[in-house]
């Protein structure tokens, strides 16, 4: 029992660390993805923070069977490193009884991996997901450059020829009004000015020294030519520009609850049911309004496709013999000949109507099939992290015994081989499944199915006290054929 405790208290340790440095190392991409969105925009720390924390939790998924798998392998490669393992082979332990602690704490951690999909990721994911479109939708904070035409401000454009020290006095203003959406028609300019925030922080308040108001007048009729103008003189004018634009706004989650990747099982299973019903409808709606509109055209779009282009646009009094033969079907026989064309024209608009219907109808019903196979496709994921969990930890305890080195320099290298076939695996199946290329059952669970027997061999060779990647046994086993080889070439 107390060989238990040590073991689950070097494991649990490994285990912390590995999964906070993961988490940590996937947050550091996030940043990098999206610093352009967060730069200059005046956002609070308490926003960044209920960010960075929901960002977290939605990469628990990448995080937890990377640090399952590289504390597994540090753990035993520790214990195999220092020769723990052997005290307790030559003691009557095992390696399967040494496992047997750690393997209880998987299938706990598994159990609360499968939770953790189902009810606490949904929500993480669609509070994130909407705090991400409200930072990454809000304006940068107002801060003027000089010499720069700033657009900024809706419905108009400032240029500040130069600014003060305290940054709010300001030289050589410029201000474009767009307001009445006509074009540069209103123009104020200033010889120096002062901006500040109004006692309510909502507006900023520009008031202008010594300067003119231009102002086209675009109602006479012949502005265009004439081009008047109006020029007003000030000694002082007042700005006042809402400042709301530049808050971060508060977007309605329920705009993204409809994504699969924003529900757990029951939602997904209920949304998939109603997606396949409205599914079927839409391909019998379809198929009874194409049959009820072009049912009657397949004789007159074969008779056209044996026309010559050429003639088919001709009226039939023009028609060569050969041509009119083709006419020759019981349809016609109720019109007189010069009416041919007309009713040959009108054939092929409706055909080919009907082909444009019969492409975007094709092209709609895939694009629902796809979103039918994607609310599949995440449905799985919900079992497919706990599998992951137990699969990664039936490759790492094993390796770990086997190659009997710790810390995070072989250990990591061999995770990351494995973590990176099975995210590669994993991202390009479910891409084909999503597609219909392959069953999303199969595409789902492809990346598992591949590492079950690694896990399986790499046990099996552990618990047998297989020298598979010991180096030493390598390395004699090199010499010995070397020496075999030198005998055969030297008899």
């Amino acid at each position: 029992m107390r060989l238990y405790k040590y073991i689950i208290r070097q494991y649990i340790g490994t285990f912390i660390f590995t999964f906070v440095i993961a988490i940590f190392i996937l947050l550091m991409q996030f940043l990098w993805q999206w610093i352009e969105d967060f730069i200059g925009k005046g956002l609070e720390i308490s926003v960044m923070a209920k960010l960075l924390f929901y960002t977290s939790v939605t990469f628990v998924p990448m995080a937890l069977p990377l640090a399952i798998l590289l504390s597994s392998l540090m753990c035993f490669g520790n214990m195999g490193e220092y020769y723990e393992l052997v005290a307790m082979k030559a003691g009557g332990i095992s390696v399967w009884k040494v496992m047997r602690p750690l393997l209880l704490f998987s299938v706990a951690m598994s159990i609360m991996a499968f939770v953790f999909s189902n009810n606490v990721l949904p929500v993480a994911k669609l509070k994130m997901s909407s705090l991400l479109y409200d930072v990454s939708h809000k304006k940068m904070t107002l801060e003027i450059p000089e010499g720069v035409f700033y657009r900024g401000i809706d419905k108009y454009v400032i240029r500040v020829g130069k600014k003060s020290d305290d940054g709010n006095t300001l030289y050589n203003v410029m201000i474009y009004d767009h307001t009445d959406d006509k074009g540069n028609t209103m123009v104020t300019v200033a010889d120096s000015g002062y901006m500040a925030m109004s006692m309510s922080q909502r507006d900023m308040i520009f008031t202008l020294y010594d300067g003119y108001n231009y102002s086209e007048i675009i109602e006479d009729k012949d502005y265009r030519d004439r081009r008047p103008f109006q020029k007003m003189s000030f000694k002082k004018q007042i700005f006042k520009f809402d400042m709301s634009q530049f808050d971060l706004g508060h977007t309605d989650e329920e705009s993204f609850k409809s994504h699969q990747e924003m529900m757990n099982i029951k939602q997904l299973n209920y949304s998939i049911d109603s997606l396949s019903k409205m599914l079927v409808e839409d391909k019998s709606d379809f198929a009874r309004t194409t049959y009820g509109r072009y049912h009657n055209l397949t004789a007159a779009v074969e008779s056209f496709e044996r026309i010559d282009k050429k003639a088919a646009r001709k009226r039939n009094d023009t028609l060569a013999a050969d041509t009119m033969a083709v006419f020759n079907w019981p349809l016609l026989s109720n019109f007189k000949k010069h009416e041919y064309g007309t009713i040959l024209e009108m054939a092929v608009s409706s055909a080919t109507n009907m082909r444009d219907n019969v492409s975007y109808s094709a092209k709609d019903l895939n694009r629902k099939r796809i979103n039918i196979r994607k609310h599949e496709r995440v449905l799985h994921e919900k079992f497919t992290l706990s599998v992951a969990c137990l699969l990664f930890f039936f490759i790492g305890a094993p390796l770990g015994a086997i190659i009997r080195k710790g810390g995070l320099g072989m250990p990591v290298v061999v995770s990351v081989v494995f973590f990176v076939i099975y995210y590669v695996i994993t991202i390009t199946s479910q891409r084909v499944a999503e597609t219909g290329d392959m069953p999303v059952f199969l595409g789902a669970w492809l990346s598992s199915l591949v590492l079950f027997p690694i896990g399986f061999f790499l046990t099996f060779k552990a618990t047998t006290d297989s020298a598979l990647l010991d180096m030493e046994s390598w390395k004699k086993f090199f010499s010995r054929k070397r020496k075999t080889d030198n005998k055969i070439v030297n008899p």
